[in-house]
């Protein structure tokens, strides 16, 4: 995190990256969470290339942490324990989330992703994870995010104490209209990881968040 920038933790809904192995070179990322505040860091591959995910994932992990912010790797156990990361994203293995929590909370990070339906999100919130994510890991596919996440995150920031992530769209601005549901985190991908600077793209996202977030404090009044 940018301690000039942020001496202390905004008090409003931070910003969460997603990260591609393949699309995101380990240098890139970690010069991006450098730049702001970046309060989790998710490590995903989809290709099922484990030896490398490894070897990117403990290259990554220590400079992240460095950074401020909590490495999170998804859905494999034994990576992360390899790479020192804070926790764990489920986002394939959500069957598993009890046994998962049992064994690692609240030692280390566990949370949830792909929440598609209210009803979902209250059967995982049973097993009490740290966090829930609405949407999925490279679904930022339009420039807003999904309504049906605006819509599931607006009844969750209202009834559960559980914190909430949103996957916001692929343009910066889509950040406003996840903030202001009153969610905890935004996670962004390629709304960060295009264009000719990372990090410029992440100063951007703090400053709308800045402008537009409502502070927490302000919504327990």
């Amino acid at each position: 995190m940018n301690s000039e920038a942020y001496p202390q933790l905004p008090n409003r809904c931070r910003l969460i990256l997603a990260a591609n192995m393949k699309l995101v070179l380990s240098q890139d990322l970690i010069k991006a969470a450098q730049a702001g505040d970046v309060a989790s860091v998710i490590l995903y591959s989809k290709d099922n290339a484990a030896h490398e995910f490894e070897a990117y994932c403990k290259a990554v992990t220590p400079q992240l942490q460095e950074a401020g912010c909590a490495v999170l790797i998804a859905d494999d156990t034994q990576i992360f324990g390899k790479s020192g990361a804070d926790g764990l994203f489920l986002e394939q293995q959500k069957s598993t989330i009890n046994d998962i929590i049992a064994r690692f909370s609240p030692h280390n990070i566990v949370g949830c992703g792909n929440i598609k339906a209210r009803h979902n999100a209250l059967e995982i919130g049973e097993s009490k994870p740290d966090f829930v994510f609405f949407g999925k890991l490279g679904g930022d596919i339009k420039l807003q995010a999904h309504p049906k996440n605006i819509a599931l995150a607006q009844w969750w920031a209202e009834l559960i104490e559980i914190p909430g992530v949103v996957m916001g769209g692929n343009d910066l601005n889509s950040i406003i209209e996840v903030a202001q549901t009153g969610i905890d985190f935004v996670a962004l991908e390629q709304a960060v990881f295009s264009g000719d600077s990372f990090e410029k793209n992440i100063i951007a996202a703090n400053a709308l968040l800045d402008e537009h977030a409502p502070s927490f404090d302000e919504d327990e009044e």
